[in-house]
């Protein structure tokens, strides 16, 4: 039992450690001349073509009710939007801040778990989004610009990043998604998202083809370590730890965003985001806790 418990710890923070590293990347494509639209066709292509040899190396089925195809679009959809999001608030806003902000995605979970589907109203999750929401202004009242973008832009990008992206876990858990394969749901809306990416690219100028190692290094850099071994390792720790401590080993995310954009993108980091920091990561862990008491008394 150890031992499992050992992995799943292993699992959840090499899942969340790996994807906090798709700032460095996106960004490093970026400034290399890379549009919004390539950056993210590259990633989700590769990272979904990955996924699909995964599962077939596994035995998993890919084969889906034609009635599915509907909610895997509308989730490949929020899926991408939530994407598409982040990159533009990495433009606009340092990548430590963009990062923590969209951590605060299970807030916007339960907030529509309790507007939409008649959960009972409570007072800690309300607390944790007020908490959240000071940990936020503490986290903007900085320098937080990244060079030549604009703030504004920046934190409302990353502000829909959180509500494109609980739209996405709500739709999961209430949609007829939950009746198809995890690896399947996630190669098709990874492929349809893709798609979605390299028809915006061929409306925008075009995808070009990546020509030299350092370019395809960091194009393979945010499409398997910070998007398909990420994916794969949550799966693996879910399976052994569960949902909730995952979760919280969520918060390794951010962290590793802002270290990265401290030491690499000398992104500005002052005892006032590191406060809003741990608010928000706080706020974020009573909400993950609360979800798993109320689970186990139901």
């Amino acid at each position: 039992m150890q031992n499992v418990s050992i992995k799943g710890f292993i699992y959840a923070a090499l899942s969340s450690a790996t994807f906090g590293l798709a700032p460095f990347f996106t960004i490093s494509l970026l400034l290399a001349g890379f549009s919004s639209f390539e950056v993210l066709a590259y990633r989700w292509g590769i990272a979904s073509l990955t996924l699909v040899v995964f599962g077939i190396m596994l035995g998993e089925t890919f084969r889906i009710n034609r009635k599915d195809w509907g909610t895997v679009f509308i989730l490949s959809l929020l899926r991408a939007a939530t994407s598409f999001s982040l990159v533009i608030a990495y433009q606009n806003i340092a990548s430590g801040v963009a990062s923590t902000i969209h951590f605060m995605y299970p807030l916007a979970v339960a907030l529509a778990m309790m507007g939409f589907f008649g959960e009972k109203r409570s007072f800690a999750i309300l607390f944790a989004v007020l908490v959240s929401l000071s940990g936020a202004g503490l986290l903007s009242s900085g320098k937080i610009d990244f060079e030549g973008g604009n703030t504004t832009i920046g934190l409302i990008a990353a502000g829909l990043s959180v509500f494109f992206y609980g739209g996405y876990i709500v739709g999961v858990r209430k949609s007829r998604a939950v009746q198809i394969p995890s690896t399947a749901l996630t190669c098709y809306v990874m492929g349809l998202g893709a798609l979605f990416f390299i028809i915006g690219g061929c409306l925008t100028g075009g995808i070009r083809l990546a020509n030299d190692t350092h370019t395809w290094l960091n194009i393979l850099g945010l499409a398997l370590p910070a998007t398909a071994i990420s994916n794969i390792t949550l799966v693996k720790a879910i399976k052994y730890i569960g949902p909730t401590l995952t979760s919280i080993f969520g918060a390794l995310e951010p962290l590793t965003a802002v270290v990265i954009g401290c030491l690499i993108f000398n992104e500005s980091f002052t005892p006032a985001s590191a406060v809003g920091m741990a608010l928000i990561i706080t706020a974020v862990t009573v909400v993950v806790v609360h979800e798993k008491k109320k689970e186990s008394q139901s």
